[in-house]
This record gives structure tokens, sequence and C-alpha cells, in this order.
């Protein structure tokens, strides 16, 4: 059998996912940046990166309120919104030169939303190659580089 090492796992194996807050909500309010990989702030969203990644450089794009639904923006949040996703496309194509990005969200657990009730979009860089046989043969994804070793790239170029 083969390992795979990775520890950064063991603290969402062992959280409390019976929480009813909102982990979006937590981090914007805790205003510990650093420490939640909070990468940037505006005036109506926030960028942080997916801890549980499913590329090196995948990132979220949140809404400082919380609502389920991208119909319940005011049209100034939209564009605050959708310029925070167009800048950080831009920073995540300087930080790791990838040949494309996957950008979407998902509203609604039939959509497949983890985190329903507070929209985001995932920006994840992509790679020509980047599945392998890892995937198709143990249901398995390898992460090349540390949450915090991404973080410090993004963030030097902000």
């Amino acid at each position: 059998m083969n390992t795979i090492w990775a520890p950064w796992r063991m603290a969402y194996i062992l959280s409390d996912k019976k929480t009813n807050e909102c982990v979006f909500c937590k981090a914007f309010n805790e205003k510990k940046d650093e420490e939640n990989f909070v990468l940037f702030r505006s005036q109506y969203c926030f960028v942080i990166m997916n801890i549980y990644p499913y590329n090196p450089g995948h990132i979220m794009v949140v809404t400082n309120r919380h609502i389920n639904h991208i119909k319940l923006l005011e049209e100034k949040e939209s564009v605050d919104f959708f310029s925070t996703v167009r800048m950080f496309c831009n920073y995540l194509e300087m930080a790791f030169k990838p040949n494309g990005m996957n950008i979407g969200m998902n509203i609604g657990e039939a959509a497949g939303a983890g985190i329903e009730d507070h929209i985001h979009f995932h920006i994840v860089p992509r790679w020509v190659g980047d599945t392998n046989f890892m995937g198709t043969v143990c249901d398995t994804k390898v992460i090349s580089e540390s949450l915090r070793q991404t973080y410090n790239k993004i963030k030097e170029l902000i």
C-alpha cells in the first residue's frame, strides 16, 4: 500500500462538523487573515484559499454578506464580486502559469454546493495533464505544494 502524506487533513478529520457557524462568516469576522488563509478583502467580498484544494492555487471569492443565491446580490456587490474574480485570475496566472482555469459557483445542495448557504466562486488553476492515474486508479489527488507556500506565492503579488 502506498502512503501520501497530507497532515493538514487531520484538522478536518477531528473537527466538529455539526457546527451551525458558517466557515466563511467565521473567517470574515475573525480578522485573522493569515491564519485563515484570507488573501484579500474588498468592499463587498473577500478571497480565501480552499484548504482542501483540487489543485495548488485553488481559491474562493466569497461575498461579505451571508447570502445563499446570486440573485440576492445588489448591483454594486455583483460588480465587486466579479471584478475580484477577474483580478485573482490574473494573480493566479502570474503565480502559477496554468494552462487554463475552472471558475464556478454551485448554488444549492443539488448543484454540489458544499457550503450551500453562503455563495462563493471557486477558481481552480489547471494544467494540461494535471489529472493522471492517481485519480483513476486509487481515487487520490496529489497536491504538490503546501498551503502556506501557495498562500505566500499569491500574497506577494497582491
